[in-house]
């Protein structure tokens, strides 16, 4: 796995926490969901990259390390309307092509700008993977480890959660939509 930023910047002026330790927090909560996984000890590649100024050369030559040919590469989709999310997907897009890595996009915030027959979309290239009830239930468990992002963070405005039920709805669904 391969977390480019920390989210440090999530939450600009929080009363609650520096960047420095909402980027603390927020690792300990990715080891939490990988626990819930049950991918306690996997690796985790931190790119280290600025939340809100990835460099996008520098992400795709670090993925192009860690790819090879046939492997399997999850990435945000390059056009889901969030600069960092489009940032990451065009740097995988990259990097799959440069090692003949497989990529698959997802999108994110997509779902909350795009209707239906949206020409924006690449409909075509969409697949939905069912999941298991033991899929969604563990999906499940590995959201609740993100308190940071579900709850908010303190009683200031600034602290507020930044996934709010109406968007944590679509990643509790029991499918997963990917481009290919």
């Amino acid at each position: 796995m391969a977390a480019v930023t920390d989210g440090e910047a999530s939450h600009p002026g929080s009363a609650a926490h520096t960047p420095a330790s909402l980027a603390a927090l927020r690792r300990t909560e990715t080891t939490e969901a990988l626990s819930r996984l049950r991918l306690a000890g996997s690796a985790v590649h931190r790119l280290g990259q600025p939340d809100g100024g990835i460099d996008e050369d520098e992400v795709c030559s670090r993925l192009t390390a860690l790819l090879s040919p046939g492997r399997w590469c999850l990435a945000t989709w390059r056009e889901d309307g969030h600069p960092d999310h489009e940032t990451v997907g065009r740097a995988a897009a990259r990097a799959c092509a440069a090692t003949a890595a497989r990529l698959l996009e997802y999108p994110i915030w997509m779902w909350h700008w795009a209707r239906p027959g949206d020409a924006a979309v690449p409909w075509e290239r969409a697949r939905c993977i069912d999941l298991t009830p033991a899929a969604v239930a563990a999906k499940a468990a590995a959201i609740a480890a993100f308190p940071s992002q579900i709850a908010p963070l303190g009683p200031e405005p600034a602290d507020a959660a930044i996934l709010p039920p109406n968007v944590l709805d679509h990643f509790t669904r029991a499918f997963e939509t990917v481009f290919v």
